[in-house]
């Protein structure tokens, strides 16, 4: 692990110049491999929708009795209206799912029925932990990109309230149990928070002026309306402790604590181990939520006279140890952004999830972002991490959030993944 910190480390010093210490690695600001960062072609793949549900509270929200499937069609209802693209000349739809049996596999495709996609189209789940809904659209870029087809819906499902996981002890036998590295992809996530909180010195204090400055971060973008272009309010039913059902419309993240302070977040206990560092405040919160991400060749979007949101320009998985899997994003990023033929330094917008703050911190730190780049309109601690929709949710933040600016710019999106992986993508603004 020491040997790939030094690398890291050498990596994201690389200068915007493109001279590296590391030998071998090409960072001139001209793409090495994938996707062009910089030339303009018929075949880039870019976004032409990115639109989600609100984010609700899991097991006491508005969206808590709302099954995925439905949550699923409300947003690729809402693409299909921004758009008008007929649903017949949809190739495929891909949506990341963890909790659910099978990964949802059923409900994706009873959810495009309910949106009145024809039996015609395709659809497949993909679960790669928290990084579902990001793979599922790097699974359907990957298609368009081999000519499998030029347009494609991708995005991401979760029922924390309705799908709940007991664990990985169903899997435990006793080959797991003489394999160290297969041990450590059961421990339980917030175990993992504590470990590399504990390694690599990262204080309950340092954590928790995180987490207030996602809180703060992410009511001030609701204050301002910043949420707005990205979110699809929606109209459900939801049961009260009598069973009783009303109708609500729910329109903005449930999670976000505007008056939360410093002082709030001390006060609470440790959520994992006795002694430890990880709590309710500075850790993400379970939730429930969809995105839907739509996507094509450029020539598609040109035949379509349609406006491009981004440009898909990268992406990369990493594997890490599975007893400090949250360092992921630290290892993926570099990755994806050498891929693009980009320094870090190019970057506008670092959108990282949030699943402790420990692990943030470090990744932050040890890539030396400027904290200004990170997750301006919050991340997961103060919206809430529906596992399989986080990832196509924080295309859509980002893309909005660069559109906002009103500027070319780069953005990121990266996670770290239970069992020990980092995934991360880059993407464009404007689609030029």
């Amino acid at each position: 692990m020491e040997r790939f910190g030094t690398i890291l480390r050498q990596v994201a010093r690389t200068s915007s110049a493109g001279q590296s210490s590391l030998p071998g690695t090409v960072v001139t600001g001209q793409p090495t491999r994938g996707f062009s960062a910089v030339t303009v072609s018929d075949e880039d793949i870019v976004i032409l929708s990115a639109l989600r549900t609100p984010i609700g509270k899991a097991n006491k929200g508005m969206l808590k009795d709302t099954p995925i499937d439905v949550m699923l069609s409300t947003v690729l209802d809402a693409v299909l209206d921004q758009t008008k693209v007929n649903p017949e000349i949809i190739g495929d739809i891909v949506v990341g799912n963890v909790s659910c049996l099978g990964s949802g596999a059923l409900l994706s495709r009873t959810g495009m029925f309910f949106s009145g996609f024809p039996h015609t189209v395709p659809t497949t789940t993909v679960n790669r932990q928290c990084a579902s809904g990001l793979q599922a659209f790097a699974t359907a870029a990957g298609q368009i990109q081999i000519g499998a087809y030029d347009i494609a819906i991708a995005g991401g499902m979760e029922s924390m309230s309705l799908n709940k996981q007991d664990g990985m002890r169903q899997y435990v036998h006793e080959k797991i149990m003489e394999n160290e590295k297969a041990q450590a992809c059961l421990l339980p996530m917030g175990i993992t928070s504590e470990n590399v909180a504990s390694r690599y010195n990262i204080g309950r204090e340092e954590q928790d002026r995180f987490a207030l400055q996602s809180q703060q971060k992410a009511a001030r973008a609701q204050s301002e309306g910043w949420f707005d272009a990205e979110i699809v309010p929606m109209t459900t039913m939801v049961r009260d402790m009598s069973g009783m059902e009303q109708q609500v419309t729910i329109s903005k993240d449930e999670g976000v604590r505007a008056k939360t302070t410093l002082a709030g977040l001390a006060k609470l206990k440790p959520a994992f181990i006795p002694d430890g560092c990880s709590t309710a405040g500075n850790s993400s919160q379970v939730s429930d939520g969809a995105a839907a991400v739509l996507l094509s060749t450029r020539a598609k979007a040109k035949q379509l006279n349609l406006p491009v949101l981004g440009k898909f320009v990268s992406y990369a998985v990493v594997g890490v140890p599975p007893d400090i899997m949250g360092v992921g994003p630290a290892y993926a990023i570099p990755e994806a952004v050498k891929k693009a033929g980009l320094t870090l330094d190019d970057i506008d917008i670092f959108e990282i999830n949030e699943a402790f703050a420990s692990q943030a911190v470090w990744c932050v730190n040890e890539l030396g972002i400027p904290k200004e780049k990170v997750n301006p309109k919050g991340g997961a601690i103060a919206l809430g991490h529906p596992l399989g929709c986080t990832g196509a949710r924080m295309i859509a933040t980002l893309l909005h959030e660069l559109k906002r600016r009103g500027k070319p710019g780069y953005g990121v999106v990266s996670m770290c993944m239970g069992t020990g992986m980092g995934a991360a993508a880059v993407f464009q603004y404007p689609g030029i």
